[in-house]
């Protein structure tokens, strides 16, 4: 059977997805927040009527999930995203959000859930809310390079689910794509946010610096799935629900059996590391033991959050320099090419890096917190300050009747390529 042909006509145009961002462009930038070309009302492609093809055009990038769009604060030039919250769908989300993302609790360093900016009210139907976050980049790209970047992971992780869990809060959807990185430091001039490995305004491809030379903060995303509980309430009981990870041991046991979402959470994330390290890379197996812990079959066999926090802490303190230092190893790399990419980053990573003081495990100071009122030297922007999450949500139906040092050189893709100059 022959598949349906898109109307050439029709290619690169707006979603049906995409029209409910164009119908807000107006709106959202008179509170402060511009969208890109594409999503202006009148918009004409910029490759009709030339030979440009789609994808070579900055505004024929479509958006990559079209519940949450990119934007710019027009008042400091910040990168935003903007994330849209069917209440109907996710009636917790918001509220466990503002729960975690304002004073006291966002100004607590261990904090990693990703800041809410703004909350805003949707013009036109009652039941949406947008949320306004910093504008944040996959957790893994550019790929770790050393052993010490990947325990630094580790580490903010690790404290970032327990400071939820020390707060009654149970992610419920730890996976890949719901950690994400402030890739500022490695990316100053930031990164085109649908073609994220292009230049932002799409000219050329990104040479992000290296984590080691300077260290990033990691944020747990998304609370789509997130349920606060009472204290007097330890063991909490909930009939599953499936987030990105669909291998939790209880949940294909019995998919309609009560479990505890704290143990849950502790698979979520032991099975990340599992997948997303221990099985890519030859020389992490230190971590071996305790993810073996957060993965058994029996919740109640595996640890709680404070647990492995101590039996982290405990391993990462007999890790030396040296091991830190250390290039990870893929496991699907020959003896030959271990050997080249070793030499590769022994001279254009290990000894820069030694040679400017780079720590051998990246630990980002808490001046680089999104929450906090600093400047990023060297790269300052008009005002480095988040933007306070209103007290209340900002609402405009009434006013709305109709829709309408020397530093370590850039980190390239290619390990091996030529190094280019700093």
């Amino acid at each position: 059977m022959s598949q349906p042909q898109t109307d050439p006509a029709k290619r690169g145009l707006l979603s049906e997805r995409e029209i409910f961002w164009r119908d807000r462009h107006d709106w959202l930038k008179k509170r402060g927040y511009e969208l890109r070309p594409r999503f202006r009302p009148g918009w004409t492609p910029s490759w009709k009527g030339t030979k440009k093809t789609i994808i070579s055009c900055e505004d024929g990038m479509r958006l990559m999930h079209t519940q949450v769009i990119d934007a710019v604060r027009t008042k400091d030039d910040e990168m935003v995203a903007i994330k849209q919250i069917d209440r109907s769908d996710h009636p917790y989300e918001v509220e466990i959000g503002r729960y975690l993302t304002t004073p006291p609790l966002s100004d607590n360093p261990r904090n990693h859930c990703v800041p809410y900016l703004e909350v805003l009210q949707d013009p036109y139907v009652a039941n949406i809310q947008l949320v306004v976050m910093p504008l944040l980049r996959e957790y893994n790209d550019p790929p770790f390079t050393t052993v010490g970047e990947a325990v630094e992971f580790f580490h903010q992780a690790f404290e970032g689910l327990q400071f939820m869990h020390a707060h009654h809060v149970a992610h419920r959807d730890i996976m890949m794509l719901n950690i994400m990185m402030d890739s500022k430091p490695i990316l100053p001039h930031m990164f085109h946010p649908t073609a994220t490995q292009k230049t932002r305004d799409f000219s050329n491809y990104v040479r992000p610096y290296t984590r080691t030379a300077r260290p990033v903060r990691y944020y747990l995303t998304d609370l789509g799935l997130s349920r606060r509980y009472s204290p007097e309430e330890p063991n909490p009981l909930e009939v599953p629900i499936f987030g990105g990870d669909k291998s939790v041991p209880e949940f294909r046991k019995d998919p309609y059996a009560p479990a505890n979402p704290f143990r849950t959470d502790v698979y979520y994330m032991g099975n990340l590391v599992r997948e997303d390290f221990l099985q890519l890379y030859k020389n992490l197996v230190f971590m071996e033991p305790l993810v073996a812990r957060m993965v058994q079959d029996t919740p109640e066999a595996r640890p709680t959050m404070d647990e492995v926090v101590a039996e982290f802490k405990s391993i990462a303190s007999k890790l030396s320099s040296f091991q830190l230092r250390s290039r990870l190893v893929w496991r699907r790399d020959g003896a030959l090419m271990n050997f080249i990419k070793t030499v590769h980053h022994t001279s254009v990573r290990t000894i820069p890096h030694v040679l400017t003081r780079c720590p051998a495990r990246p630990t980002p100071k808490s001046s680089t917190l999104l929450t906090n009122v600093t400047a990023r030297a060297p790269h300052p922007t008009p005002d480095g300050q988040s933007e306070p999450i209103s007290s209340t949500v900002t609402s405009p139906l009434a006013e709305t009747s109709t829709p309408p040092a020397v530093e370590a050189p850039p980190h390239l893709p290619d390990e091996v390529a030529a190094q280019p100059p700093t």
